[in-house]
C-alpha cells in the first residue's frame, strides 16, 4: 500500500464543525438580503448541482440562490455576501485536532497522499491557502471534475494522478456519499472513520454509505495504528 486518499469534510475536518453550517447560511442570507429559512432550504436543495459545478463559482451560486429566494442583490452587496460566505466556509474547514499531524506523519512514511471530496466552489477557490494544501499531493474535487462520489472515474483519476495503482491505495472517509462502496468497487482498501467521539456526526452525513468496511477507526490517530499494523503484517 503506497497511497492514502482522504475524504475531506468530517474526515480531515473537525466533524463538530458541521454544526456551524446552518449559522453560516444565515450569515450569508443576511448579507444577501434574502430570507434565512428560504436561503438555507435553497442551498440544501441545490447541493447535488453545486458539487458538480453546475451553478458556477461562489459568486454565481450566491446570485442564483438569492434570486431563488426573491432577492436581487446589487454588485456591492454580492461582494459582501461572497466575503461573508467564504469566511463562514473557512470555519467549516477547521482541521480535526490530529489531522495535520497525521498527514505529516504519513508523508514522512513516504505515503503518497490524495484527496477526493464532494465539495462546492468555496473549497476549490480557497484550497491553496488552506493548511491542507501543502500536505496533499493530489486533490480531486467534484466541483472541478463535474462528477461526485461514488463515480468510479473519480477513484481511478486520483490514483492515476498520484501515480499509484488503485489496489495500492487506502481510502479513508466518514461514510458520506456512498464513498466506501465506490472505493471498494474501484479496487481500493476502504477505512471508515466512525467519529465515535462526535455522536452527532453520523446524522450530518449526506447520502450515507450502506457498505461498512472491515477496517474502522474512531479518529485519525487510529489510522496511524491501522496502517502501521498492516505494514508489519505484510
Amino acid at each position: 500500500m503506497r497511497a492514502v486518499i482522504f475524504d475531506f469534510f468530517g474526515t480531515l475536518t473537525d466533524p463538530a464543525a458541521e454544526a456551524l453550517r446552518a449559522g453560516v447560511f444565515e450569515e450569508t442570507a443576511a448579507a444577501l438580503g434574502a430570507p434565512a429559512g428560504e436561503f438555507r432550504a435553497a442551498m440544501v436543495a441545490s447541493f447535488p448541482r453545486r458539487v458538480v459545478g453546475a451553478l458556477g463559482g461562489t459568486r454565481e451560486t450566491l446570485r442564483a440562490m438569492a434570486r431563488a429566494c426573491g432577492a436581487e442583490p446589487d454588485e456591492e452587496r454580492l461582494d459582501r455576501a461572497v466575503a461573508t460566505h467564504h469566511a463562514g466556509a473557512e470555519r467549516l474547514r477547521t482541521p480535526r485536532p490530529e489531522a495535520l499531524t497525521v498527514l505529516d506523519h504519513l508523508r514522512a512514511q513516504s505515503f503518497r497522499l490524495g484527496l477526493l471530496s464532494d465539495c462546492s466552489s468555496e473549497l476549490c477557490e480557497a484550497w491553496d491557502g488552506t493548511p491542507y494544501a501543502p500536505r496533499i499531493d493530489v486533490p480531486v474535487f467534484s466541483w472541478r471534475e463535474g462528477r461526485r462520489k461514488p463515480d468510479p472515474w473519480l477513484y481511478a483519476t486520483v490514483a492515476e494522478r498520484l501515480g499509484v495503482p488503485v489496489e495500492e491505495c487506502w481510502f479513508v472517509g466518514d461514510g458520506g456519499g456512498r464513498e466506501h462502496a465506490g472505493a471498494r468497487l474501484a479496487g481500493m482498501r476502504p477505512v471508515l472513520v466512525t467519529n465515535a467521539g462526535c455522536p452527532q456526526a453520523a446524522g450530518l452525513r449526506h447520502d450515507p454509505d450502506s457498505y461498512l468496511p472491515a477496517h474502522r477507526v474512531d479518529d485519525l490517530d487510529g489510522l496511524i495504528r491501522l496502517l502501521g499494523s498492516a505494514c508489519d503484517n505484510r
